[in-house]
């Protein structure tokens, strides 16, 4: 079966199987996490749903794809990163543990928003008012259930200042996690995640222009996802299931910050294209 994509929207959830478009009543993203086959759960909504016209995907909100799920991220998981993280590590001294945790065997992980933190479909992102270069950071987006298997993906905007991170390593949390830190959708996709040719896509604009674009393949993420999942779930529980992003491969390079008024736009071949504008928090 393909694909099936979950919108949720204000007053109910559309899912999207190729052309169709369907309208789930009492549908729960906790259910759907805390299921032995998400895939099922799914089927067995559609098989009641009733067809509905699709909505208009560059202008409708769209609320992030999650209930009580946590939201974590891998860090230095491609190359380019690792170099964006050591150069703005380098005067703090803190530059060679990027070059480490990218080659050792346990990955960086670390805790990045709640549910209420989080923003969908054309909600504001946010920039720190103590920061003074900050970036979005676009990742594929792991669906992992309760028992650590991954089921789906979404898009995520992994928002970071690295004025914060670089002064010191130990900043991270507060250059990570903060009020509309991350963004997430505009849809969950249930089946298998886009493979190593699919493409991620970042283009910033500011005053309708275009300021920033940069592209990679999933193919150079250095580690598998079953791999991150497992990490994630090694001595810890998650009832609810879990978001897992995956790490950036587009950085922009120094000295390019957001400001308030840009608009960020993520896209990732077979999971279409997540828009937020920018605010300072």
């Amino acid at each position: 079966m393909q694909p099936v994509g979950i919108f949720r929207t204000y007053t109910h959830c559309l899912a999207n199987l190729g052309d169709q478009w369907f309208r789930l009543e009492g549908f729960s993203f906790d259910a759907l996490f805390r299921s032995d086959s998400p895939r099922a759960v799914v089927e067995e909504m559609l098989a009641d749903a009733l067809e509905t016209e699709p909505p208009l995907l560059r202008s409708t909100p769209f609320l992030p794809p999650l209930e009580s799920q946590e939201i974590w991220a891998a860090g230095v998981t491609y190359y380019r990163s690792r170099s964006a993280r050591m150069e703005e590590a380098e005067q703090a001294g803190g530059d060679i543990f990027y070059d480490k945790v990218y080659e050792a065997p346990r990955p960086e992980l670390f805790f990045k928003s709640t549910a209420a933190r989080a923003r969908g479909h054309l909600a504001e992102v946010g920039i720190r008012a103590d920061s003074t270069w900050d970036v979005p950071e676009p990742e594929l987006t792991l669906a992992i259930n309760h028992r650590g298997e991954v089921f789906g993906a979404t898009i995520g905007d992994d928002m970071s200042s690295r004025s914060i991170e670089g002064e010191n390593p130990l900043y991270l949390p507060q250059a990570k996690l903060y009020t509309s830190s991350c963004a997430l959708g505009p849809a969950l996709w249930i089946g298998t995640p886009p493979g190593p040719e699919s493409v991620i896509r970042l283009e910033i604009y500011r005053d309708g222009g275009e300021v920033f674009s940069g592209e990679t393949q999933i193919s150079q993420i250095k580690r598998g996802f079953d791999e991150l999942a497992g990490w994630l779930f090694r001595h810890n529980e998650f009832p609810d299931g879990a978001l897992l992003m995956t790490g950036t491969g587009i950085v922009p390079d120094a000295p390019f910050t957001l400001t308030p008024g840009d608009e960020v736009r993520i896209s990732i071949d077979g999971l279409g294209e997540l828009r937020n504008p920018v605010a300072r928090v």
